[in-house]
């Protein structure tokens, strides 16, 4: 009996201690149980991040100076704008926009340097001008930079059933020109000149092999004179993108546009570049054949009355 006593006594003395104890080996549990779960989520960040950085070299901006992968929120801004603009279905919209998009990332891992603007801006172009249905086959490219834009348009076209004729203008003139803007060399190092314009070509086939390139500004009257031996479907402005230059060609699309034609203005509404949207809505005052279909990321669509 005063062995019992004595072992209760024994316990409840040791209670503190024992519970200290059993306080110790729950907290160390715990710290090892956390130690190993950071040691594997350590793990899976440095496997994520080995296989990142070969995604970053084939999407990012480096060799480019653009991301080429974009936010959800941006893809789904641009399906439906597209499908506001060309009236298109969201079925068609989003398949279109897949194959821009694969077109895109293809043509500037085959090419020399790359397509001019943003990813959705890009994608939005190559989307919209086929959706849009122009009434015929004659396109116009008013600055094409490596020329990989024309290439990429033609295969969109075909795609749509098209045989696109490609027509360039543009001085090709080794770097990036813009009135009062200091371009400096292309974040790719390949210079801008006709070598470069026309591999990028080739690899639209025969179509981008037979486009015509005039060397020159668009503003240039012995320049017009050689290319406005037709009337064009589709028209892009993508030149000087000063107000002044914007106006001027935006007036030389009045009469060279087919009736029922498109004219594409691309940085349209981009902060750095207001003398595009300036020349717009000073054109919409005159006497034009043009309406406004709408805005896709960062370019405008405008359609010219038909015949």
């Amino acid at each position: 009996m005063r062995t019992s006593k004595t072992r209760k006594a024994a316990r409840r003395a040791l209670s503190p201690i024992v519970s200290l104890i059993d306080q110790r080996i729950e907290r160390e549990v715990r710290r090892h149980v956390e130690i190993a779960s950071k040691d594997s989520l350590q793990k899976e960040l440095r496997t994520l991040r080995n296989r990142q950085r070969p995604l970053e070299l084939f999407f990012d901006g480096t060799g480019r100076g653009a991301s080429r992968l974009p936010s959800a929120p941006h893809l789904d801004r641009t399906i439906s704008e597209l499908v506001e603009v060309t009236g298109a279905d969201r079925e068609d919209a989003e398949r279109t926009v897949a194959q821009a998009f694969r077109l895109l990332i293809a043509l500037e891992a085959l090419g020399v340097g790359r397509i001019a603007g943003g990813t959705m801006s890009i994608v939005g172009k190559l989307s919209a001008v086929p959706l849009l249905d122009p009434p015929g086959e004659e396109i116009l490219e008013i600055g094409t930079l490596y020329g990989m834009f024309g290439a990429a348009l033609i295969r969109m076209m075909q795609r749509a059933g098209r045989e696109p004729n490609l027509t360039i203008v543009d001085p090709l003139a080794g770097t990036q020109l813009q009135p009062g803007a200091t371009m400096g060399g292309d974040a790719t190092g390949t210079p801008v000149d006709l070598a470069a314009v026309r591999v990028n070509l080739s690899l639209a086939g025969a179509a981008g092999e037979a486009t015509r390139i005039q060397q020159g500004f668009s503003e240039d009257p012995e320049v017009r004179a050689l290319v406005a031996d037709r009337a064009y479907a589709v028209v892009v402005v993508d030149g000087d993108h000063s107000a002044a230059g914007v106006a001027a060609d935006l007036e030389w699309a009045e009469r060279i546009v087919a009736p029922g034609g498109i004219v594409v203005l691309d940085d349209f509404g981009h902060p750095k570049w207001p003398g595009i949207k300036e020349a717009f809505e000073k054109h919409m005052t005159t006497r034009t054949r043009f309406g406004f279909l709408g805005q896709v990321a960062h370019s405008g669509y405008l359609r010219a009355a038909p015949a």
